[in-house]
């Protein structure tokens, strides 16, 4: 059977439900009772910030100032306005901001330590089997809470990320959703939902200015515009491929996407710094920071040690991500990694769990049925949220 009539039969089947209930098939009395849940709900937004590449733990959220120089790498970890939590140097205004997010410090995944498999999971939940590949989160809300007066629900900026290395799905369609739940996307792609104009000169140019005139700044000031005008679901894509420009993806050898660890410190770690604490500020003077869950993660973390390109490689082993916003708490640090940053030791967190957070705040439970597929019923997603992220 063909890749394209499985997927057609599974399309044809696919439901999703609230709670236990088929949404699709309640009587009126029955959406008249969900209705108040609902309205709940639909203030409710995600913006997922992709740190393409697979970003640096030890050079980014979790370092290890007490480790030799070859694990620690050349840059220096700062104190915090949290006292006990440390950050790399690399990003002192998020910082003097501690105390507004949670640090997941024990990511992981022991699937193939590539780009796609970090993608998939955090995006769906689960990794592609065979022929079936799973729906992005942002398609899944968009079937199940629909847009928003004219904004559409799920937007990936700029654009679905191309070329990680391996051809292989990278979590970000709709898949046997349908067409229908395609991301819309601000740069041409292959979104059957075509573009969405976003205009930053709208914006004054202080604004602009404390995004950050460059890619990061850019992209971030446009997922807050797109959340304003009431988009449930933003993925940025800090970098939409890793060809011939300098990425997170810090293997040292200079050709391509290999930058080296130092270039962290200066280059792409002032930019994020300021787009993301801006972007922080930004939602939270706007009354929109407790309703909008920030995600800030790479797809895996990177080796312990030093290469002897002055770089670090793929490690699916541990990472760490930024949660903010959403009524999480603030000023915490979930799980720990070794001394060595090359596993957890404390609270292992995998990247399904982040994925299950991100249903939870968008009110879906994780159990809930995704779809139904050769008589068996498949969950949203096989992990529950991270509880110490969970308020409600």
């Amino acid at each position: 059977m063909s890749s394209q009539k499985k997927h057609s039969e599974v399309s044809r089947r696919d439901f999703l439900r609230v709670g236990s209930l088929s949404f699709a098939g309640l009587s009126m009395a029955e959406r008249s009772a969900l209705s108040a849940a609902e309205r709940d709900r639909s203030q409710k937004n995600c913006i997922l910030i992709m740190m393409t590449g697979g970003a640096s733990q030890l050079d980014t959220f979790d370092p290890k100032p007490e480790a030799p120089s070859e694990i620690r790498g050349p840059l220096k970890a700062i104190s915090t306005a949290v006292p006990g939590i440390f950050l790399s140097e690399a990003f002192p205004q998020l910082a003097q901001r501690a105390g507004q997010f949670s640090l997941v410090r024990s990511m992981y995944h022991d699937a193939a330590p590539i780009h796609e498999t970090g993608y998939q999971l955090i995006h769906t939940g689960r990794l592609s089997k065979g022929s079936t590949n799973y729906p992005c989160f942002g398609s899944v809300v968009s079937r199940q809470w629909g847009p928003r007066g004219d904004a559409p629900p799920f937007v990936v900026l700029p654009r679905l990320v191309g070329s990680l290395g391996v051809n292989a799905y990278r979590g970000q369609q709709s898949t046997f959703l349908g067409e229908a739940f395609e991301p819309a996307t601000t740069v041409g792609d292959s979104s059957t939902n075509g573009d969405y104009e976003i205009e930053i000169a709208g914006e004054s140019k202080a604004i602009q200015q404390q995004y950050g005139k460059h890619r990061f700044g850019r992209l971030m000031l446009q997922a807050r515009q797109l959340v304003e005008r009431g988009t449930r679901c933003v993925v940025v894509n800090l970098f939409d491929d890793l060809h011939q420009q300098l990425t997170w993806d810090c293997h040292g050898t200079g050709t391509g996407t290999s930058g080296k660890v130092y270039e962290y410190r200066d280059l792409l770690g002032p930019a994020f710094d300021k787009a993301l604490s801006t972007l922080l500020d930004d939602l939270s003077s706007k009354g929109l920071l407790n309703d909008t869950l920030v995600v800030a993660t790479g797809e895996f973390g990177r080796t312990p040690q030093i290469n002897a390109f002055g770089g670090r490689d793929h490690w699916p082993h541990v990472w760490s991500a930024l949660v903010a916003g959403g009524n999480t708490p603030g000023g915490q640090v979930v799980g720990a990694s070794d001394a060595r940053s090359s596993a957890p030791v404390d609270r292992p967190v995998h990247a399904s769990e982040l994925t299950a957070t991100i249903y939870h705040h968008l009110g879906l439970n994780s159990n809930s049925c995704l779809a139904s597929k050769d008589d068996q019923e498949l969950s949203l997603v096989e992990a529950s949220p991270i509880q110490e992220l969970v308020t409600t």
